[in-house]
């Protein structure tokens, strides 16, 4: 149950600082608003949206770290009962060598006369 909710939460946070990322504004940008570009006039004025995002990008920088140690501490402490290998069936008796082989099964040779054309 924890494994599940620490993978959605990865997926949920890696998705928002996907998103938080595309949405900010180049350092080149800030050029723009310089000569009347219009940002100033924003919500956060022309320096505070690019501090705010930032800064909430951080944070879910820092929780989907947190997320991720948290997620590797969890799988390295979950007891494993048994190996992949030991879960496969095994064969317990091997076919005899000297047995016919039923001419359904049995490979087809080519035939030499036959020419390949190159």
């Amino acid at each position: 149950m924890l494994y599940t909710a620490l993978i959605v939460t990865a997926v949920i946070l890696s998705l928002t600082i996907i998103g938080l990322v595309l949405i900010q504004h180049g350092r080149g940008a800030d050029t723009g608003a310089a000569f009347g570009g219009g940002a100033s006039g924003s919500v956060f004025g022309s320096r505070g949206s690019a501090t705010f995002l930032s800064r909430v990008t951080a944070v879910a920088v820092a929780l989907f770290f947190a997320n991720c140690l948290t997620l590797a501490w969890v799988v390295q402490n979950t007891p494993v009962e048994q190996s992949l290998m030991q879960q496969m069936p095994m064969e317990t008796e091997a076919p005899a060598l000297d047995q016919d082989i039923p001419e359904s099964e049995a490979p087809i040779e080519p035939d030499p006369t036959t020419e390949i054309p190159e």
